[in-house]
């Protein structure tokens, strides 16, 4: 179904492409659909398992308080809600999974660690649009968003989406590839992204385009200061980030009042 508040004339990136923005959403559910029972397992061989490193440092910062409901967007596979469950879950608290994703979302209600993660933490899994959140208004004490945002139609709706349904005090997180900033590592980056990493999809998930796309959505996402910027348009406070591993991921914060 097209979105009628779409404009006709509209583009928007996919990967190294501009293509009619109406057509991105349906684009990116065929990668993902794709990709989806092999996510995690290419996310360790893409990042030789420094995803997990970034996922953990991104969780630390988040800080929740006891009973905190936290909504995960674009969390299909279930990697950061665990992860929650096991730092902050003696806290108790409900974590909201939302993808618009259908073979994601599948793809993590099927883990097994979720029938043994903590009880105290309870977990609900939602199909939606990060640029139409199915919930009301100062709903969540946290939105965190991890390796999704630029894969989204509107970054501006899917962070005014974020800025609404958060409560006053209430804490945005986004872990996402960003712009390396360290001499040398930018160049083997860019090898292993457009060399490796395609090579890698095509054998252990046969599809290298997909991958290939992957590659080229991080160069298309703005840089760090300049997704700062953005996020401060979109009404929030104390907007900071952090580099990972020399900027090949970065951790963006910001804050409702």
């Amino acid at each position: 179904m097209s979105d009628p508040t779409q404009n006709p004339g509209e583009t928007a990136s996919f990967g190294f492409q501009d293509i009619p923005a109406a057509e991105k959403a349906a684009r990116v559910k065929g990668v993902f659909d794709s990709v989806a029972s092999k996510y995690d397992l290419m996310n360790d061989l893409m990042s030789a398992g420094v995803h997990r490193l970034w996922k953990d440092a991104m969780v630390d910062w988040l800080d929740l308080a006891p009973g905190a409901r936290v909504l995960d967007v674009g969390g299909g596979t279930g990697d950061i809600a665990l992860r929650i469950a096991r730092r902050w879950g003696a806290r108790g608290g409900r974590v909201t999974i939302l993808d618009i994703n259908h073979e994601m979302l599948k793809a993590g209600r099927a883990r097994d660690a979720f029938a043994k993660a903590d009880p105290a933490t309870r977990f609900d899994w939602v199909c939606g649009d990060a640029e139409a959140l199915p919930l009301p208004d100062r709903a969540v004490d946290a939105y965190t968003i991890a390796f999704c945002i630029r894969n989204v139609t509107h970054i501006e709706r899917a962070l005014a989406e974020a800025r609404r349904v958060l409560k006053p005090g209430g804490r945005f997180l986004c872990l996402e590839f960003s712009r390396v900033e360290v001499p040398l590592l930018d160049s083997f980056y860019d090898f292993w992204s457009f060399q490796a990493l395609p090579e890698i999809g095509a054998r252990v998930a046969g599809d290298r385009d997909s991958y290939r796309y992957l590659a080229e959505s991080i160069r298309r996402f703005p840089p760090q200061a300049a997704f700062a910027a953005m996020i401060e348009r979109a009404g929030f406070t104390l907007v900071k980030h952090r580099n990972l591993s020399g900027g090949i991921a970065a951790l963006h914060s910001g804050w409702v009042v």
